[in-house]
């Protein structure tokens, strides 16, 4: 489990390519070692991995076929920066919101509007069949940072998120540009609200006819 606070961000240093597998590793620097062993979970890009190995300042991961195509983990460059994340330990704050780490999809970046002072707005667009978890003031992972949806325009199937400059500092979207992918993972309490709700007017429906 995350939280969806990103602890830093770090460079890929290696990717190796295999079929259907590729293994790649991040520097991290020597806070975020510590502790760190095989088989840590740690979220890249709000990806769950587990540590294959961590060798000086390198954390080695493998990345499976089902991962490469729905994440942008399939689309990773040596020298890329993404951001990262400890799992969480019982007794630490949850200044996020809980997460798996299971990505659903992709996410394009459309705008990026820098005209209010202090503030960025970023929009995304997803695959329509997601639009249904996504409201206004609800909460999404994108790229495993935790945030609130501003507005939404479910006909087009876009979201904005407004960025502070502390998470434009601490996290990737600092440098991110318009066309750029990210990875998305819906709230899990608004997916099990929203399946709950479809699957009782889908029971009444059936009921009635």
């Amino acid at each position: 489990m995350f939280t969806g606070i990103v602890q830093n961000y770090v460079s890929v240093a290696e990717i190796v390519k295999k079929p259907g597998l590729i293994t790649f590793s991040l520097i991290f620097p020597d806070e975020l070692r510590v502790g760190l062993q095989a088989g840590a979970s740690v979220a890249v890009d709000g990806v769950c991995f587990t540590t294959l190995k961590v060798e000086h300042n390198q954390v080695f991961f493998d990345a499976m076929q089902e991962t490469l195509q729905l994440t942008t983990i399939g689309l990773l460059t040596t020298g890329q920066l993404v951001n990262v994340e400890r799992s969480f330990k019982i007794g630490d704050e949850v200044g996020g919101h809980l997460l798996s780490g299971h990505v659903y999809g992709m996410a394009e970046i459309t705008a990026i509007d820098t005209s209010i002072p202090n503030n960025q707005v970023i929009t995304f667009k997803i695959t329509h069949h997601l639009t249904k978890y996504i409201f206004s003031k609800g909460f999404v992972a994108l790229n495993g940072v935790s945030l609130t949806i501003v507005d939404v325009d479910k006909n087009n199937a876009t979201f904005t998120v407004y960025f502070i400059p502390e998470t434009l500092k601490r996290t990737t979207f600092g440098s991110k540009q318009v066309g750029d992918w990210v990875n998305i993972e819906i709230d899990s309490q608004t997916q099990a609200i929203v399946e709950t709700v479809e699957r009782i007017l889908a029971e009444k429906d059936l009921n009635v006819n």
